[in-house]
């Protein structure tokens, strides 16, 4: 799995009402949440995001509360994943649930700029800066989280199952 986009850059500490802000959560259609992905922290995010762009933030991204809707919005806005050095663990597990790839990685918010063009392989975990050429390490994800990506997150991958 490989994904393919212009970088969007945030800082560290990110959280929940960052991402989708609290005045929202009366709907969880996706394509609402999208129209206000990131808009406290970058006013400009929703009207610029498009297809396969990727997040990459600082640490501890997605803290606060333990909301299903800021990685809804994310995924919703277009973003392919998120990069970061680590993630509030109710992010990390609910990102993962609905289908949004997220890799950890220490040094890559450090040498990605706003909008340069970045790869990441799922598989070997390779995050690389095509501007720049430079690359970074983050842990691969599983082939049966990949699975779990590709169906759609966690319920979409237990209906294809057969299983509910």
């Amino acid at each position: 799995m490989i994904f393919r986009g212009r970088a969007f850059l945030f800082g560290d500490d990110i959280d929940t009402d960052a991402i989708i802000p609290a005045r929202y959560l009366t709907t969880t259609d996706p394509d609402e949440l999208k129209k206000h992905c990131m808009e406290d922290a970058d006013p400009g995010f929703p009207s610029q995001v498009r297809s396969g762009d990727i997040i990459v933030a600082g640490k501890n991204f997605g803290c606060g509360s333990s909301r299903e809707h800021a990685p809804i919005a994310i995924k919703a806005a277009g973003i392919s994943c998120v990069i970061a050095p680590s993630f509030a663990r109710i992010f990390f597990r609910n990102s993962f649930n609905m289908g949004l790839p997220i890799f950890e990685t220490a040094d890559a918010s450090k040498g990605i700029n706003q909008g340069d063009l970045i790869e990441v392989d799922a598989d070997s975990g390779r995050v690389t800066n095509l501007t720049t050429g430079t690359q970074f390490l983050s842990r691969p994800i599983p082939e049966f989280m990949q699975e779990l990506i590709e169906d759609g997150g966690l319920i979409e991958h237990i209906r294809k199952r057969g299983t509910i």
